[in-house]
């Protein structure tokens, strides 16, 4: 009977001691003393301490301990799954995909309705490239879940980026039933629209991304040129030069300003708006160039306008249709026709595979000035 009252008493006390040192560790880790937690947390030795010594070292970002703390527990503990879970996730996190994937494979084999299991999963696969196996997870997750937002947004997102609009559409819209003034999900439906070219569907759910305090650049780039697009040169103009407040984006603004005055025909504020774009771009402008071409040509700039489509075409020599501009001013300015013959030359020795309606063009207008120097000549 002494012997007994002596056991219960070990017991007791090793218990007390126990719980001592739990409560004394969980203070510490509540305090963010994580290095004195573990080694209060190693006294107790049990399996919530050594779950929350695998959690400090995480925090603290000594992974590999982290790592391999998990693992012992799970070694003991095969059946443990909040440990499996996180240790899978810290797996993701870290970028071991491998080991991750095993282990989100091995919870979701367990047929426990968890959606957070099959979101995980499909980050993992989505990490590795694999796009039909991560969607499958996803899809999994909202199956089990009709509201996990985050497997929701993974979809829309992937058939977004796919420009499939009608698939994206189907899980945007379930997000945004249950969470209407999510961000990240309006975002989704405004390029869906806006990727397809919808550009008047698209301009409400910026404007609603501005309303609800959006103010990137990005939205107002889109947003803009959506307004271009829907002939609204007014609304545009004035998003644009909201655009400008953005030192990063004055070239995109500036160009988008031209861009507006040149459709409206304001050509001498068209041509101020590009020439402060280039002013602005650290890059190549060929497209820049080549508007300022288009204006000079309308404002009876001929030489100009030839000059700033020979820029373009030096910018980007992969794109003949500039030179092809040039070749066409220079028929215009020069008298000389050998000068002008050898341009149009110059353009197919040069591009000898453009397209052929602009070949025989090329080729028929070659004809006539052969003609011309022909006849010039007798």
């Amino acid at each position: 009977m002494k012997k007994i009252f002596v056991l219960f008493l070990l017991i007791f006390f090793k218990a007390g001691a126990q719980t001592s040192a739990l409560s004394v560790a969980d203070s510490l880790y509540a305090l963010g003393n994580y290095a004195s937690a573990i080694n209060e947390y190693a006294k107790a030795g049990d399996k919530k301490a050594s779950l929350q010594i695998a959690r400090a070292y995480n925090v603290i970002g000594n992974y590999d301990k982290s790592v391999a703390q998990y693992t012992s527990i799970l070694e003991s503990n095969p059946k443990f799954d909040l440990a499996r879970f996180e240790l899978g996730k810290l797996l993701l996190k870290t970028k071991s995909f491998g080991p991750a994937l095993d282990e989100f494979n091995v919870l979701t084999a367990s047929k426990q309705e968890n959606p957070e299991y099959y979101y995980y999963l499909g980050r993992t696969y989505e990490s590795v490239k694999n796009a039909d196996k991560a969607n499958k997870a996803f899809k999994a997750a909202v199956a089990m879940d009709s509201t996990h937002l985050r497997s929701l947004y993974a979809l829309g997102k992937y058939y977004v980026g796919q420009e499939i609009k009608d698939s994206a559409l189907v899980y945007i819209d379930k997000g945004l039933r249950f969470y209407k003034d999510d961000v990240a999900m309006i975002n989704l439906k405004a390029l869906a629209f806006y990727n397809n070219g919808q550009f008047q569907l698209a301009i409400p759910h910026f404007e609603r991304l501005l309303e609800l305090g959006e103010t990137k650049p990005f939205v107002f780039e889109k947003l803009a040129f959506c307004y271009f697009r829907n002939w609204e040169p007014e609304r545009a103009l004035d998003t644009y030069h909201k655009l400008s407040m953005f030192p990063d984006k004055l070239a995109v603004a500036y160009a988008g300003l031209g861009q507006v005055y040149f459709e409206e025909k304001e050509l001498d504020s068209a041509q101020y708006y590009i020439e402060k774009s280039i002013e602005e771009r650290m890059a190549l402008f060929p497209q820049e160039y080549a508007s300022l071409g288009r204006i000079a040509r309308l404002k009876g700039q001929t030489k100009k306008s030839m000059d700033y489509y020979e820029r373009a075409w030096e910018e980007n020599k992969d794109d003949y249709r500039n030179y092809y501009q040039v070749c066409i001013l220079a028929d215009e300015y020069y008298k000389d026709p050998k000068t002008r013959l050898n341009y149009y030359a110059k353009l197919l020795k040069m591009y000898p595979d453009i397209v052929p309606f602009l070949k025989e063009r090329v080729k028929k207008r070659i004809s006539e000035i052969k003609e011309e120097i022909h006849f010039a000549s007798n």
